[in-house]
């Protein structure tokens, strides 16, 4: 599949950007959800890879306790640091976790996804998950939002990605005709319990994919 043009943007464009996504939308709810199933009610320690304005932090609960990085921090905060983590690790300090999330992250991250994936596993927890999303690029009617530099198939992704994780499941955000998130009331609701792949239909209507995964020992 071909490779859109290896471009990365800056702190000043990501900056806006993010001010999209400072109300929940559909993906983020849904990740929400994952996130507090995974946890069960215990204490956990988060980081928010590509965090934007942190909004994750306002659904998953008082059990998680909250960490963010991304390029363009909104609001500085103890727990949240801005770093450019295509130029730099992926770390928070020393700190190790036990949930690890970056949705809407790795379409952008271009040469450097096997890197970051490593740098992932180095700092998550043994025993602990790993939650990522990836655009489903062999949607039926694909598209592709202009700043991405990372367009791969579904197949290369999860080869990719099982280099350094063990995935336990995986199963699409939603199922639409366009290649979208979900926008009305009831389609929301309906779509937002849905954790599980519908033979031949998710390949082709699947609009992004969650990756649920463990380090590998």
């Amino acid at each position: 599949m071909a490779q859109a043009t290896e471009t990365y943007y800056d702190r000043d464009f990501w900056a806006k950007e993010n001010l999209r996504y400072v109300e929940p939308h559909f993906r983020l709810e849904k990740s929400a959800r994952i996130v507090r199933k995974v946890a069960s009610g215990r204490e956990c320690d988060l980081l928010d890879v590509g965090c934007g304005p942190a909004t994750l932090m306002r659904l998953v609960g008082p059990n998680i306790r909250y960490h963010g990085i991304d390029i363009a921090v909104q609001r500085p905060a103890s727990n949240l640091r801005e770093l450019d983590f295509v130029e730099n690790p992926i770390r928070f300090g020393d700190k190790r976790f036990d949930i690890i999330v970056a949705q809407g992250v790795f379409e952008y991250i271009g040469r450097c996804q096997a890197q970051k994936f490593a740098e992932i596993r180095d700092i998550l927890h043994e025993g602990g998950t790993f939650i990522v999303t990836y655009v489903n690029f062999d949607h039926r009617n694909r598209n592709i939002y202009w700043p991405y530099n990372n367009i791969q198939g579904f197949a290369e992704f999860r080869s990719s990605l099982q280099q350094f994780f063990r995935i336990e499941r995986y199963f699409p955000t939603s199922h639409r005709w366009q290649h979208d998130e979900p926008r009305g009331r009831i389609m929301r609701a309906l779509q937002q319990p849905v954790n599980f792949n519908i033979p031949l239909l998710s390949r082709w209507l699947a609009v992004e994919y969650f990756f649920i995964c463990r380090k590998k020992s």
